[in-house]
């Protein structure tokens, strides 16, 4: 696998693409606006997108889904407990507030446990993690990285104050889900809101003040 990244929006979304450097077909995660920046990155790198897939549906990490959506012809995919939240008119009106459009449906309704396969060796497994939102999920590749969103960042997590955001809930989540994956597993976030822009999940339990006191320290 290969991957390249972009930090795009108003709100400095990191967007990644995740490439089969055999077909150069790849994942768009989180296009979170500058579709056009979006769109030279692809035709720079040569890369045949195959899915826009959506970490969760607040509007600052899908802003670009569906210009691109329209532009390449591929699908967007959410999951389903985010693709009908945020289309909600409570939820809606909040990122409309902010001067975001609300969210078109998605194409793809994902679940737990769903794969997503990109060219001839990449494979992308749904992992629900709920909390930031009900419908966050982050992707695992099976054998580095992952790709968490909101859900956690390098030394912080996301926030919950927003409509369908749960603490405890997202605890768990990092709990059950995340922290029993390979310590070398590569943490992708969802921004950069740390002291570097990536970090491993062993490094995030030794310094992640919400894994060291919230989880582990109990």
């Amino acid at each position: 696998m290969k991957l390249e990244v972009l930090t795009v929006g108003a709100l400095a979304v990191r967007c990644y693409f995740v490439i089969c450097p055999e077909t150069r077909e790849c994942a768009i995660i989180d296009p979170g606006g500058d579709e056009g920046r979006i769109l030279e990155e692809v035709r720079r790198l040569g890369l045949v997108p195959k899915y826009i897939l959506a970490t969760h549906g607040h509007a600052d990490h899908v802003a670009g889904a569906w210009w691109l959506r329209k532009k390449l012809e591929i699908p967007v995919a959410m999951h389903e407990a985010d693709d009908h939240f945020f289309r909600q008119p409570d939820a809606a009106a909040i990122f409309a507030a902010w001067g975001f459009e609300v969210n078109e449906p998605a194409d793809i309704l994902l679940k737990e446990g769903d794969l997503i396969r990109i060219g001839e060796t990449v494979t992308l497994r749904v992992i629900h993690t709920p909390g930031h939102s009900p419908g966050s999920v982050c992707y695992y590749d099976g054998q580095q990285y992952l790709f968490t969103g909101d859900t956690l960042f390098v030394g912080a997590v996301g926030r919950t104050d927003l409509p369908g955001g749960d603490f405890h809930q997202m605890l768990r989540s990092i709990e059950e889900k995340i922290l029993p994956l390979p310590d070398e597993t590569v943490i992708c976030p969802g921004h950069d809101y740390g002291d570097r822009p990536f970090s491993t999940l062993a490094e995030e339990k030794k310094t992640n003040p919400y894994i060291t006191e919230f989880i582990l320290g109990r």
